[in-house]
């Protein structure tokens, strides 16, 4: 496998959700952010959406990012996921998570997957009011 390869990125979400990652990733990049996909699971079947998902992928090296680990995203996404080493999932997916992916997607997985985690943690923090 050639890890210089830069990856493609799927998101995979609930309703709208995906679109609107996606959407606000493409805004803050410039249009950099060509390398990553939604896919809504509106109206899908878990079959359907594997299906799908599968299609999207193909043999390209893949990040498929979801929203929820245990939720029709994340199912479909692990079972479209388990067999091949081309293609790691995600959950948990936010917009620095996103961003961090657009601009590091070269990385070999054991290098960029860890840091995807570490960014989307890092984004999550409580802000006290002011007075």
């Amino acid at each position: 496998m050639n890890e210089a390869e830069s990856a493609l990125g799927v998101v995979v979400g609930h309703a709208a959700m995906a679109e609107g990652l996606v959407q606000a990733t493409q805004r803050i990049t410039g249009g950099l952010a060509e390398c990553l996909a939604p896919l809504s699971n509106d109206g899908k079947t878990p079959d359907q959406l594997k299906s799908e998902l599968e299609g999207m992928v193909a043999d390209s090296r893949s990040v498929v990012f979801v929203d929820l680990q245990s939720g029709s995203c994340g199912m479909a996404a692990l079972a479209c996921c388990r067999d091949s080493v081309r293609r790691v999932v995600v959950s948990g997916v936010n917009l620095p998570m996103l961003l961090d992916f657009v601009f590091n997607r070269e990385l070999p997985f054991e290098e960029l997957v860890p840091r995807l985690l570490e960014s989307g943690r890092a984004s999550i923090a409580s802000m006290p009011a002011t007075e």
